[in-house]
């Protein structure tokens, strides 16, 4: 569970390096379409979304009576349905700012390092009592884990479609 897992966060996060190595500062601050956030703003979300996870779990948390990966195709279905458009809550939605590479890649450098640190040390199967998504709960930390890299591969797609518009332009 902890090796695949690990695998896992690795390679999404290769894939954000990837993306984000190949748009230059301009690029990466261009809006590709009106109603488009830029890719920084993108990157910006997801590192909002996905900061935090130590302190989640070492918080309160307590055995799971249920399967610790149950809830992760239903998470995958949603956020991997890209027939619907989903409104961020307000805590993670990104300034309408110029976003700095450098600045985006050490964090997102520090979330992976947090999010490997969390799945070879924490129990992964205990659920987190601190925190929960609307509709789904509280989710394991192994769930709350695939959570974070599904919601990012849902954003890898818009990122690749923002790239496509602003080497472009």
């Amino acid at each position: 569970m902890k090796t695949l897992l690990q695998k896992k966060i690795t390679e999404t996060f290769e894939q954000l390096y990837k993306i984000l190595t190949s748009l230059s500062e301009t690029e990466l601050n261009t809006v590709p379409y009106e109603g488009s956030w830029t890719a920084g703003q993108v990157l910006q979300h997801l590192i909002l979304a996905s900061s935090g996870y130590p302190e989640m779990c070492s918080g309160p948390t307590e055995k799971t009576t249920r399967e610790p990966d149950e809830k992760v195709k239903d998470i995958a279905a949603l956020f991997l349905n890209f027939t619907i458009k989903m409104q961020a809550p307000e805590f993670i939605i990104p300034l309408d700012k110029k976003y700095n590479k450098n600045s985006l890649t050490l964090s997102l450098q520090k979330i992976e390092e947090e999010l490997l640190h969390v799945s070879e040390t924490y129990d992964l199967t205990l659920t987190c009592l601190n925190s929960e998504i609307p509709t789904f709960g509280k989710f394991t930390i192994y769930e709350w884990i695939n959570f974070s890299l599904i919601h990012i591969q849902r954003h890898i797609k818009q990122l690749n479609t923002i790239c496509q518009e602003v080497t472009r332009q």
